[in-house]
């Protein structure tokens, strides 16, 4: 679990790295795209130039052209990459020979522990509005998203076919239990300054605290 220091250096963005010179194509690609990432979080789509994002990376516009067609294909990437990991994380616990509820837990706990993993991609796909004409980009997250969704829905009917919901119907319960960890998940990437204590414990007593509310034994 990363602590509230080590999040805050994670989503600094370095100093700019001096030009470097050609070779190791995918290592290049992976570099623009944490490069991307943080510019992006840090000035914005607008301030997030082709320019400013090749500096960062110590290469030219020319040679970063080569790996992406433009910001807003950097931009799907990263957005792709974050929930396509949070697909995989949700199927494989969804595998697991476990009692669903222990399973739903164990979903929660790691959707939060996935944005602490990754705060600038976290904040892209999670916390920013779509712009207008990103119709492309937003449907393409938009399925993605809701694969990763459907995935953690169908441990939670389960729950329900069970008859342990205390109250509400599967669909409400999801996105409640979703918007509790998000909450806690943005709370702890923007606001890293505060006293969180061991964030481990704190999120484990967020996603019991809500289990305990929402499930029987």
């Amino acid at each position: 679990m990363i602590d509230p220091e080590q999040l805050q250096s994670v989503a600094m963005a370095p100093s700019r790295s001096a030009r470097k010179a050609k070779g190791d194509g995918h290592l290049r690609r992976a570099e623009i795209l944490r490069a991307a990432e943080r510019i992006f979080v840090a000035e914005g789509y607008e301030g997030a130039t082709i320019r400013k994002i090749a500096d960062e990376v110590g290469v030219s516009s020319t040679c970063l052209y080569m790996h992406f067609r433009d910001k807003d294909d950097i931009l799907n990437e990263i957005c792709c990459a974050a929930l396509e990991e949070l697909f995989e994380l949700n199927s494989k616990i969804a595998r697991m020979p476990l009692d669903a509820v222990e399973r739903t837990r164990r979903m929660l706990r790691a959707y939060v522990d996935f944005a602490l993993r990754n705060p600038n991609a976290y904040r892209l796909v999670f916390c920013s509005t779509p712009r207008p004409g990103q119709a492309l980009r937003s449907e393409v997250t938009r399925e993605l998203g809701q694969r990763a969704s459907e995935r953690f829905l169908a441990v939670v009917r389960e729950i329900a076919a069970e008859g342990r919901l205390k109250t509400g119907d599967p669909e409400t319960v999801h996105r409640a239990l979703w918007a509790a960890c998000h909450g806690l998940a943005s709370l702890i990437i923007t606001k890293p300054d505060l006293e969180w204590g061991s964030i481990e414990i704190q999120s484990r007593l967020v996603v019991d605290g809500l289990l305990f509310g929402l499930v029987s034994d």
